[in-house]
């Protein structure tokens, strides 16, 4: 039997003229501006536009482009060896699909059409569901599908945010920093959100909660100094807290070691090597800060890859209605876009 795996991921550009672009992308979606295409069309030209310079200077830090892709296709390939070795009656291919630049969904599909599987596997590489992340991936996903006449059997596991593997894939990670550390402040960062967003039913900020809550209570350290925060504000709104930079500034003035953890990137970015490693460190730095340690990303961890093979092959444990495979764990009733509660 064949199954084609679709791993979706946010993407980034690959040079610095593909920078604009790739921006409008990003906020050309619906899932990011709501609004109609006849006003968020020219306003994401606008946004995008406006936002290109500082953006350039970003990926500048980062040699010219960001190296998700590269990052993404060496997951694509740890995690297709270890399905094909895990379940010899099957054989995967897995196939990466990015929101925002290339590969894009409308390119993949002839692709997966080629290889003409008996069953498609939808695979968000975000831990935690989100209307603006997952959602969107696999809105687009299905539009374009149908638009190309793809009818094939589609199963979706839509998040995994306290899967055991990839609750111990971050517990690893993290005592490799702290090991011997004293006086020091576990800093956990998740790309934040508009409050607006989690008012109107995003499940986002719960399921980062509950991931976290298990790492903690995953890592047995007794009085453990740690704390939840948020990223990447942009615009005038009001977004969830607290933010990433005031806990860096607050802890960096009780002269305590930094470590932090980005709990819901499973890829380098340029959220982590930029935000996190260089604007970051130099608040923590100017603020007293004697000590800062990043946690990486998880990336190609041995656990973390054992955790998405898993919920693929064993998908049928978490069968939700045949098409949907959620986590063992469900969204509180309010989080109403939580695919579960919003099935379409």
């Amino acid at each position: 039997m064949k199954k084609a795996v679709i791993l979706f991921n946010l993407g980034g550009p690959d040079k610095l003229e593909n920078v604009e672009p790739f921006l409008f992308n990003l906020f050309n979606d619906p899932a990011i501006l709501n609004l109609p295409s006849f006003f968020r069309y020219p306003l994401a030209k606008l946004i995008s536009n406006r936002r290109a310079p500082t953006a350039k200077k970003i990926y500048q830090e980062l040699g010219g482009s960001s190296p998700i892709l590269r990052l993404t296709q060496e997951q694509s390939k740890a995690l297709e060896l270890k399905l094909n070795n895990d379940d010899q009656k099957s054989e995967y291919k897995c196939f990466i699909v990015m929101r925002c630049w290339h590969p894009r969904a409308e390119e993949v599909v002839k692709h997966v059409k080629n290889f003409n599987p008996d069953e498609i596997i939808l695979m968000p590489l975000y831990p935690q569901y989100s209307a603006a992340t997952s959602g969107s991936s696999i809105k687009e996903w299905k539009d374009v599908c149908k638009k190309n006449n793809l009818k094939i059997k589609t199963s979706t596991i839509c998040c995994y945010p306290t899967d055991d593997n990839f609750i111990l894939a971050h517990k690893e990670e993290i005592l490799k920093k702290i090991n011997n550390l004293k006086n020091f402040k576990l800093i956990f960062s998740a790309h934040g959100l508009p409050e607006k967003n989690i008012k109107k039913g995003d499940p986002y900020q719960w399921q980062v909660e509950q991931s976290v809550n298990k790492i903690v209570k995953s890592l047995k350290i007794k009085d453990l100094d740690w704390i939840l925060s948020y990223q990447s504000r942009v615009g005038p709104l009001k977004w969830i807290g607290p933010s990433t930079e005031d806990i860096i500034i607050e802890n960096s003035k009780l002269e305590k070691h930094i470590v932090l953890v980005p709990v819901a990137f499973v890829s380098e970015h340029s959220e982590t090597l930029v935000e996190l490693d260089i604007e970051y460190k130099e608040l923590a730095d100017k603020n007293g800060c004697k000590n800062y340690t990043r946690v990486p990303a998880l990336g190609v961890n041995e656990n973390y890859i054992k955790a998405i093979s898993n919920l693929i092959i064993k998908k049928q444990d978490y069968n939700f209605n045949g098409e949907l495979f959620p986590p063992k764990i469900r969204c509180p009733n309010q989080f109403t876009k939580c695919p579960c509660l919003n099935y379409e």
